[in-house]
């Protein structure tokens, strides 16, 4: 199912505007498959009778159901094996050092998806640091999509699911069985708040935050939203804290308040100290 000329170039700036996401011009078999769908269930004629529904009213359910459909959600358990070293070697046992006396650890992730990254971050969390157990530890997981956190509220996944990235002892552990799927263990699930949140609308989340997961997001944006939330972020985080990107992102050129850090085989941001831009390591 074809899209119009008109057509497409109206979703990209509604997009844009709504939800900062920049589609390039040779987006628009991207645009077909992911409106098809929403053009049948609705009963539209074709994608542009469903655009010109948005037009009428950008309130509408629809308007949500479109900024859903055009939102990626790939996702793994340990997706990307470096940057949970880091958190178990370096970033964990930095914290919970300078956090002895609190005893209080937040950390954000700020696409969850369908949940597969923050429930990785719990069971790191309960595998690897039992001392936390006692304190206070609390995940804030949103997205934008609200329809794939709920699915990740419930943490129930297929096992081609579940074989994407996630080690049989964890699954033996903290998971059980749900007919033909897998559930999150509810201790795990207890962990973890999830929340609607779009990036470049007001944030409602606990300050300050001492990790940030902020993976392969930025990428779907263009500078100035990049430099807005990089900025943002920056100013609800610890002096000490983390934020962690993907590995095709970076601060450089984009927040010269951030120092880059060494942490194993990866690198963090941290709010900068001093007076010039550097890179430091730090080991646990």
């Amino acid at each position: 199912m074809s899209i119009s000329e008109t057509g497409f170039h109206y979703l990209c700036d509604y997009l844009k505007r709504r939800s900062a996401i920049v589609l390039s011009d040779n987006k628009t078999y991207l645009v077909e498959s992911r409106l098809t769908p929403l053009v049948r269930k609705g009963g539209f004629a074709d994608i542009d009778a469903l655009l010109s529904e948005l037009r009428r009213d950008e309130s509408h359910e629809l308007a949500r159901n479109v900024i859903e459909a055009m939102t990626t959600n790939e996702t793994s358990f340990f997706r990307d094996l470096h940057p949970w070293d880091a958190l178990k070697t370096v970033l964990l046992p930095t914290l919970i050092k300078a956090r002895a006396d609190s005893k209080k650890i937040t950390i954000w992730c700020a696409a969850a998806s369908t949940g597969q990254e923050p429930y990785t971050i719990a069971m790191v969390v309960r595998e690897l640091f039992p001392l936390l157990r006692d304190w206070q530890v609390q995940v804030v997981a949103t997205d934008i999509n609200s329809s794939v956190l709920e699915r990740a509220k419930e943490g129930v996944y297929s096992q081609a699911e579940i074989n994407r990235g996630l080690p049989a002892p964890m699954l033996v552990k903290h998971f059980e069985r749900k007919g033909t799927e897998w559930q999150v263990k509810k201790e795990l699930r207890d962990l973890i708040s999830f929340q609607p949140l779009n990036l470049v609308e007001f944030w409602t989340l606990p300050r300050p935050l001492d990790i940030v997961f902020m993976r392969n997001v930025l990428i779907y944006f263009d500078t100035e939203t990049k430099r807005s939330i990089l900025s943002r972020a920056r100013t609800i985080l610890s002096p000490d804290g983390y934020l962690i990107l993907g590995g095709a992102e970076t601060t450089a050129n984009l927040d010269d308040s951030y120092e880059t850090v060494r942490a194993g085989n990866s690198y963090v941001y941290q709010p900068q100290t001093t007076g010039d831009r550097r890179v430091t390591h730090v080991t646990g």
